[in-house]
């Protein structure tokens, strides 16, 4: 098998996605939903949207005993948190790209979930929701992340019906599920199958190679169509356990293999979304081979017959730390068997920098652990922040509320929420809460016009963003954001 490392990015469908910052080629196939997302993004007229993280989230529920339910019941009771996602994006050249499919509603308060690419793998895309009644509202993007293909957007109204989230992994193959979604447009379809597989590979079959993103899917026979991506994988006693999200398919046409993001994958992913605006993926630094009998003989492996063989393992790593070498047999992580490259893949999604993690191997035909503490990207245990030059300001900007405006007696302005204490903001003293009403004597209603600013207090020779605000006690402040590096 070819190596494949814990630092690569990207599911497959047949073909790549991008990293992020990437522009998506203009020759990208899309996985059999018609679907091309534009190469770059220009930001559109974006709604006043409250994002400030919520303490409600994803909360996985163990399976409920008793009964399933029939597919009638089941339906009605999913499909009251599933919406259609229409998605527009406008180039500086003028062109647009469109695109519709499906949402699950994640939140009384109207965080949603769906895929990337129906929102055109875009924060900046131009977004619409409608329900099940019909009933449109205007979202923002709060984030994307093109290595699972999720994407979280978020609405200002509440009183929403979320979804019941279950455990995927305590499906069974053969057992029955039902996919909810809009193919083709037409709202609110239900079809029915059976799980295939489960922590599937699909590169595997596809003969591409696996990047760390999704490589254990759900797989079904359920009908998924062009327009069903973003939606509802539910298991007969209406728990969502999956977000439907590609076909396998020679003609783009449905073809009996529907895959799934499972729920334990989709609540990290969405979750870091929605509180930091960019996913926290964590990494062990190694290179790995899936075990296979071809690879025990030919490497002379004793003690184990599944798992992953450590190719190489990468300096300053968690991998170096916890002493592993090439060689080795990972065979556990926490107590889960690491039965493949899919397994560890699927539990390293779950993961995040920081975390300890207990690490079982063979070596030499004997048994070993370690513990180590995960790392990012960069090798530390630091927040990601969203790959946008704003990122550095280490805050969220959401517009005042009316009852605010009132109290306060102001008639605009936007709070801030940090969520970087290393962040421009936090070093200036900043604090959580305060409200923003002039950036550099300029009046400020919205996040577009600190990003308008920002952007051209860049090309300025003075980097400094004067803010003069409120907190929401009355007290005044003033404070000075130096933007040079």
């Amino acid at each position: 098998g070819n190596n494949v490392s814990d630092r690569d990015d990207g599911p497959h469908f047949g073909y790549d996605l991008p990293d992020d910052g990437d522009s998506v080629p203009e020759d990208e196939e899309d996985p059999g939903f018609d679907i091309t997302p534009p190469e770059e993004d220009e930001e559109e007229s974006r709604p006043q949207v409250d994002v400030t993280p919520n303490t409600e989230g994803i909360t996985i529920s163990p399976r409920p005993s008793g009964e399933t339910l029939d597919a009638e019941a089941v339906y009605n009771r999913v499909v009251t948190s599933t919406v259609t996602v229409s998605a527009k994006l406008t180039q500086e050249n003028g062109s647009t790209g469109e695109s519709t499919g499906t949402g699950i509603i994640a939140t009384s308060d109207g965080y949603i979930i769906t895929n990337s690419h129906v929102v055109l793998n875009s924060r900046s895309a131009k977004v619409t929701v409608t329900t099940f009644d019909g009933l449109e509202y205007e979202a923002v993007v709060v984030g994307v992340d093109r290595t699972t293909d999720l994407a979280v957007l978020k609405t200002n109204d509440h009183d929403f019906v979320p979804a019941e989230f279950g455990d995927a992994g305590e499906l069974s193959v053969g057992e029955w599920v039902l996919a909810v979604g809009n193919p083709f447009g037409f709202t609110s379809t239900v079809t029915s199958g059976i799980v295939s597989a489960k922590a599937r590979n699909i590169s595997a079959t596809t003969q591409t190679r696996g990047n760390g993103g999704i490589e254990a899917y759900i797989q079904t026979d359920a009908a998924v169509n062009h327009g069903n991506s973003g939606g509802a994988l539910v298991n007969l006693r209406g728990e969502l356990v999956g977000i439907n999200t590609a076909i396998y398919s020679q003609t783009g046409a449905y073809a009996g293999c529907s895959f799934a993001i499972p729920t334990s994958i989709v609540e990290k992913v969405c979750g870091d979304l929605r509180e930091f605006g960019a996913v926290q993926r964590a990494f062990l630094g190694i290179s790995f081979i899936e075990l296979s009998p071809e690879l025990v003989k030919d490497k002379g492996i004793k003690g184990a017959t599944r798992g992953v063989y450590v190719a190489s393992v990468e300096d300053r790593s968690a991998a170096r730390e916890a002493g592993l070498r090439e060689g080795d047999v990972v065979v556990a992580i926490n107590g889960t068997d690491v039965t493949g490259t899919a397994r560890l893949q699927e539990i390293m999604a779950r993961l995040s920098p920081g975390d300890a993690v207990n690490i079982v191997y063979v070596r030499d035909g004997q048994r070993g652990s370690a513990s180590t503490t995960l790392r990012n990207r960069a090798g530390d245990t630091s927040v990601t922040r969203p790959q946008t030059p704003l990122g550095v300001l280490g805050a969220m900007f959401t517009p005042v509320t009316d009852a605010q405006k009132q109290s306060l007696q102001i008639s605009q302005g936007v709070q801030v929420k940090i969520n970087d204490r290393d962040g421009r903001m936090a070093r200036a003293g900043v604090n959580d809460g305060f409200i923003i009403l002039s950036a550099n004597n300029v009046p400020v209603k919205s996040a577009d016009d600190i990003e308008r600013l920002f952007n051209k207090v860049r090309e300025e020779r003075d980097k400094v963003i004067f803010l003069i605000g409120i907190y929401p006690s009355g007290k005044q402040a003033y404070y000075a954001v130096d933007l040079s590096d």
